[in-house]
């Protein structure tokens, strides 16, 4: 494998990393950045519903853009943008200067999700084996180091900019000089190269067969997606009422569970790729909805908190391959044409996102969060009956389990 490809893998890692830092240290600060700008209860979820639906907009913008300019090249300026979005949410003090932080921070979001996902699925068939899951596992440390860092801030009252600044300036600069070296999928080249021949028909934006991408054929991968982050935004939403409420548990242990969630997904993403080059993407899939769905279970019938745990310890287990895996399949579906089936289901994480905890406080409150449990753990049990979506088609990379792949390296100039 070349010194470009590793630099290319190494530069997309990082920038996994300082997107899982950046969305933990707002996600984790959301009551802080309430009682900053002084947001009511029911002003709130606005506010919160804003990001994903704007985000969703970014994807779709992006699925256009990349027509006329690459992945790299949308990823190098919008990770800066929502940096820099960050701080203007700690920094403000007038609800406006909040709304337009927000917004910019949720459209930029969904251009970063999009082109980081198109690059690493370019960049996993470049390599001819399954390496997609360990970009999800720097994002999953990124989101670790991001939430221990605001634990930091909220322990020592530290006012919201004095956290994100330094944050903020040692991530920027670090995030620009790593994007010379990100490599794309068509031979343009990110930074430094790009990866010719890696797909068939060509570049990993272009047309594929027809010219376009069949929704019928991705919308498989669309209702896992989806489910996929029903299920993760109800560890993150929910697990700490459960806990303290259903379960009764401490305040203080009340918390552990989405950092043990966090923990967890990354120690699947890190051994991940070595199950799939293994076993295949499909029984990787089928294996980690069966423990999720698990989790589900343990955690709706849990007798305490401890064993409430467990079930949340399964449920990072269980769902940290479903996402990574689906982008990866979207990628072996539409090798012509990968960039915009990405960026069209990249739009599905934030639909999974704006249902996932509504559907629970709704179930929780009209009937109860125990039974409210179970509604996710159906839902990603439907993943069992697309499982075959997962599976690589004989023309494609992959074929069997995986195989050896050479990619044609051609060296470019563009830098910062």
């Amino acid at each position: 494998m070349t010194d470009v490809l590793r630099r290319g893998r190494a530069s997309l890692a990082f920038s996994f990393l300082v997107q899982g830092v950046a969305f933990a240290l707002l996600v984790t600060r959301i009551p802080a950045i309430q009682n900053r700008y002084g947001v009511s209860d029911a002003l709130l979820p606005v506010f919160l519903a804003a990001v994903p639906i704007l985000a969703g907009i970014g994807s779709v913008t992006t699925e256009r853009l990349v027509r006329r300019v690459p992945p790299s090249r949308v990823l190098r300026w919008s990770q800066p943008v929502v940096l820099l979005a960050l701080l203007g949410v700690g920094a403000g003090r007038d609800m406006t200067v909040l709304a337009v932080s927000l917004a910019a921070f949720g459209l930029a979001v969904g251009a970063l999700d999009a082109s980081m996902n198109m690059l690493g699925v370019s960049l996993q068939r470049a390599y001819g084996r399954s390496i997609m899951l360990s970009f999800h596992a720097a994002y999953s440390l990124g989101g670790i180091v991001g939430a221990s860092l605001a634990w930091v801030g909220a322990h020592w009252q530290l006012a919201l900019w004095v956290l994100y600044l330094p944050v903020v300036l040692v991530l920027l600069p670090a995030a620009l000089v790593g994007s010379r070296w990100f490599v794309d999928g068509d031979g343009t080249g990110g930074g430094a190269a790009g990866v010719a021949g890696t797909g068939a028909g060509g570049a990993g934006g272009s047309p594929g067969p027809g010219g376009t991408v069949a929704f019928r054929m991705l919308l498989p991968l669309c209702l896992v997606m989806t489910v996929a982050y029903i299920g993760d935004s109800t560890v993150s939403n929910w697990s700490a009422k459960y806990l303290q409420d259903v379960l009764g548990s401490s305040e203080q242990m009340a918390t552990v569970p989405y950092n043990v969630y966090m923990v967890t997904t990354l120690l699947g993403r890190t051994l991940g790729d070595f199950g799939v080059r293994r076993f295949g993407a499909v029984a990787v899939v089928r294996a980690g909805a069966l423990v999720a769905a698990g989790g589900f279970a343990v955690v709706a019938g849990a007798p305490g908190a401890w064993v409430g745990m467990l079930g949340f310890t399964l449920l990072g287990l269980g769902l940290c391959v479903l996402v990574p895996q689906t982008f990866a399949a979207a990628g072996r579906l539409f090798p012509g044409a990968s960039d915009a089936a990405v960026a069209r289901l990249n739009v599905f994480n934030y639909v999974g996102f704006l249902i996932g905890s509504p559907l629970v406080g709704a179930l929780g409150d009209v009937w109860s969060y125990r039974g409210a449990m179970l509604v996710p753990m159906v839902l990603v049990l439907v993943t069992l009956v697309y499982a075959r979506s997962f599976a690589p088609r004989p023309d494609r990379y992959g074929g069997g389990h995986e195989r050896p792949h050479t990619a044609d390296v051609g060296r470019g100039s563009n830098g910062l």
